[in-house]
C-alpha cells in the first residue's frame, strides 16, 4: 500500500463555530460525512469515501488527527492515537462523556446538508469516531447513522462515550423520527465488544440494527498499524475489507451504501453495487 495523494478531491477550509477544519468533498448528490479512524484518514478510509462518492453522493471526509493520505505505521499511528488520548477535542477514557469535537461535527453536517439538499444527511464512523456519527444525529438534518466498530471509550467495554444528557436526547431523536443506526463489528474485536453493542441496544432499543460479522472474514494482512497494534479483526468495511465479490465484508459495505440510499435517496436505487436484503444478526456474542 502507497500512500494516497487525494488529487481527486477538492480540499475545502470548513468552520463551524470560528473553528475551522480541513475538508475532502467529492461527488454529487446527498451528503454524507465520512469520518476517518485511527490513525487518519488512510488509503483505505479513501477508498471507502470512494465508493459512497460512486453510489451518488457528496462525500465529506473531515481531517481530525494524523497525516492526510498517509499509510497507517506502527510508529506514526502510535503517536496519532497519543495525541488525540490527550486532545480536549476527544473524550478517549470512561468517565469522560460526549466528546468535544462532535459539535463541530454536527456543524459540518448542518452545512453540508444546505449546500447538497435532499431529505438529509448521511454520517458514517469508524474506530476511534465511530460513536460520533450516532452523536452527530442530535442534528436534525443528520438521518442516516453508521456506526463501525466503536471503540470509545478505550478501557471500558460496555461504554458509550456519550454523557447521560446526551443519551436520552439521541435516543428520544432516533425514536421521535423514526430512525435507525446500522452498526457493525467483528465478533472477537477486543475494541468493540459484544458488551457495548449490547449497551447500544439497552439504550436504543429496536432503533440500533447491530449487525456481527465472524472473525474469519476479516483481511488477514491489513496494514502494519492494524496487524500490530490492533491485533485483532476490527476495521469491517476498512482496513479488514476483504475486496472480492460476494465477501461477507464486500456485502456490509453494500448494505451501508443501500442505508445511505434508502433513507438519502428514496426514490432512486444504487446502481454501481447491488447490496443483497438486509439479513439478521446478532448484537451481543
Amino acid at each position: 500500500m502507497t500512500d494516497d495523494p487525494i488529487s481527486d478531491f477538492t480540499r475545502r477550509s470548513m468552520a463551524v463555530g470560528g473553528v475551522a477544519k480541513r475538508v475532502y468533498v467529492a461527488g454529487a448528490g446527498p451528503a454524507v460525512v465520512l469520518l476517518p479512524e485511527m490513525p487518519g484518514i488512510s488509503p483505505d478510509v479513501l477508498r471507502l469515501a470512494r465508493w459512497v462518492r460512486d453510489a451518488g453522493f457528496t462525500v465529506h471526509v473531515p481531517s481530525l488527527f494524523g497525516t492526510d493520505g498517509a499509510c497507517p505505521t506502527v510508529e506514526g499511528g502510535r503517536e496519532v492515537v497519543r495525541r488525540a488520548c490527550v486532545s480536549a477535542e476527544f473524550r478517549a477514557f470512561a468517565g469522560g462523556g460526549t466528546s468535544p469535537v462532535t459539535v463541530w461535527l454536527r456543524g459540518l453536517a448542518r452545512q453540508a446538508h444546505a449546500a447538497c439538499g435532499g431529505p438529509g444527511v448521511g454520517a458514517i464512523g469508524l474506530c476511534f469516531t465511530g460513536n460520533f456519527a450516532l452523536t452527530m444525529a442530535l442534528e436534525p438534518a443528520v438521518i442516516a447513522p453508521v456506526v463501525n466498530h466503536p471503540s470509545l471509550p478505550l478501557d471500558d467495554p460496555g461504554g458509550l462515550e456519550l454523557d447521560a444528557a446526551d443519551a436520552r436526547a439521541v435516543r428520544d431523536r432516533l425514536a421521535r423520527d423514526g430512525l435507525t443506526v446500522l452498526a457493525y463489528r467483528f465478533e472477537g474485536d477486543r475494541w468493540c465488544t459484544g458488551q457495548r453493542f449490547a449497551a447500544y441496544r439497552a439504550l436504543l432499543g429496536d432503533s440500533f440494527d447491530g449487525r456481527v460479522l465472524p472473525d474469519a472474514a476479516a483481511n488477514p494482512a491489513p496494514p502494519p498499524f492494524f496487524a500490530e497494534l490492533v491485533g485483532t479483526p476490527h476495521s469491517v468495511v476498512t482496513a479488514h475489507l476483504v475486496d472480492e465479490a460476494g465477501h461477507p465484508t464486500v456485502r456490509a459495505r453494500d448494505e451501508i451504501l443501500a442505508f445511505l440510499a434508502e433513507r438519502l435517496r428514496p426514490a432512486t436505487r444504487l446502481t454501481r453495487h447491488q447490496a443483497p436484503e438486509p439479513r439478521a444478526a446478532s448484537d451481543a456474542r
